[in-house]
Order: structure tokens, then sequence, then C-alpha cells
């Protein structure tokens, strides 16, 4: 409980989920290494953000897929920031083809992306944190499929199946540098992945899902921020599905569901 976070580097943190995490973590009093791909100004909309709340902000962009020199972003990150207490490991993307007709090239993407990158990028963090001695929260998004596949999705599956494993290694290897390693795993998010830009998910109807609703990227932003603090100090090794219970329907399907007859006996 003496753990007391003073910095985080959240990935991918230009938009969505990324973006309300390094919002949550700058409240709670860290300063922020913020990383983009694709969208500088969404990076440097939420390093004002992050700034908005008293804290230090730096930017740089990554990606995931340059291997394995991207994690000497994370490095330069840290140095700016002076130390790292936090990674949020969030960058990645997807795919949506038939395993059949799913070329080479584009399962490589998807997995250097979303599996090998992370790896670098944990790895880098996790030396440092060891070096430094006073423990360390290494949290991964993952996805609901970590725990369940879904049609067209092989190399995403793969890859977030591929990173749960991942971080309950690194729970057992780091525990006793007072370092633990946790995974996130979201549903479906009302964020620019998933088509709903500026979207109230409270306004989108979703009988599939039994809270009703997509999820508001705050929602995983706040799951987030407790992994990353003090009282959490006895939890790693975990994956937290934060899904408006999604999962629960097993074969009763989910979020693509557009009628509430699940609901009755």
């Amino acid at each position: 409980m003496t753990f007391t976070p003073r910095t985080a580097i959240v990935t991918a943190a230009d938009s969505g989920i990324g973006k309300a995490t390094a919002v949550a973590l700058a409240a709670a009093g860290m300063d922020i290494g913020i990383t983009w791909y694709t969208d500088s100004e969404g990076a440097e909309q939420t390093a004002e953000e992050v700034r908005s709340h008293g804290r230090n902000a730096v930017v740089a962009r990554l990606d995931t897929t340059e291997l394995p020199q991207c994690g000497d972003v994370i490095d330069a990150l840290a140095d700016e920031l002076g130390g790292l207490d936090v990674l949020v490991n969030n960058a990645g993307t997807g795919d949506s083809t038939p395993l059949v007709d799913l070329d080479y090239e584009t399962w490589r993407h998807v997995v250097a992306a979303d599996l090998d990158g992370a790896f670098v990028c944990i790895q880098r963090a996790a030396r440092r944190m060891v070096a430094a001695g006073t423990g360390g929260r290494i949290i991964a998004v993952t996805s609901v499929h970590e725990h369940q596949p879904r049609v067209g999705s092989a190399p995403y599956d793969a890859a977030k199946h591929g990173l749960g494993g991942l971080i309950k290694t690194a729970a057992l290897e780091l525990g006793a540098h007072g370092i633990t390693a946790n995974s996130v795993a979201p549903g479906e998010i009302a964020t620019p992945m998933t088509g709903q830009t500026d979207v109230d998910p409270h306004t989108v109807d979703r009988p599939g899902i039994p809270l009703g609703r997509p999820g508001d990227a705050r929602e995983i932003a706040s799951v987030i921020a407790f992994l990353a603090s003090s009282g959490s100090s006895y939890v790693t090794g975990a994956s937290f599905v934060v899904d408006g219970g999604m999962l629960q329907m097993g074969p009763q399907a989910g979020s693509h569901l557009t009628a509430n007859d699940w609901r009755e006996v």
C-alpha cells in the first residue's frame, strides 16, 4: 500500500480508451507519457487535458509493428518523465476477414501490432521498474476476445489470447519486485475504433448486452486507474472483464442481438 505512482505511459492515448485513461491517471496525480500512431492532433488534445490537471505530459509517435525499436519510444518517454511507475499497453489493431481468406501479411500485421509490440513495450517497462526497485504496475488493455473468439477475427483473437497469457506470466515473474501485471478486457465501447466517435453510449440500444448499451471509455479508464493505484496492491495476474455483462450471454450471443426476447423465460 506504500506504492505511490507518479509517472505513467499510456500507449494509443490520442482517442478513446487511451485518452480517457491518460486523463484519469493525470487526475490521480500522475505525469503522463502519451503515444499516438496516426492522430498527432488527438494526442496533443489529450496532453492539454492532462496538463489541465496540473500534470506534465510528453508526447511521442509509436508504431508497435516497428520491432524491436518500438521499445525505444518507451525508454525515451520514461527518460522525459523522470521514471516509469505505470505502463498501460493500449495500442492495437484488428481485422475482419474469415480465416480461409486471410492473407499472411494481414495476420502478421495484426499479431505484430497487438502482441509482438506489446511484448517489447512491456519488457522495456518491466526492466525499468525492476531496476528502480520501487514496484510498478503493468496493465494491458486486451478485449473480451481475450476470453471468447469472434468470427472473422482470427489474428485479433490469437493476439489478445496471447497478450492475456503474457500478462499472467509477467505477474508470476515480476511479483517478487513489487510489480503487478493485470489485463482489462473491454466489450463494446463507444469509441472511434467501434465507429462511435462522440456518441453517448446511453443513447444506443443494445438488447444483447445485459446492461443494454455500449460502454463509455471512462468506464474502462476507471478500472485501469484502480489497477494503477496503491489500492490494487494484492491484485496481479487477473483479467478484469468490463463488458456490461455481455460475456455472460454465452450461447445466447451478445451485442449483435436486436431484440430483448432472451430476457423472458
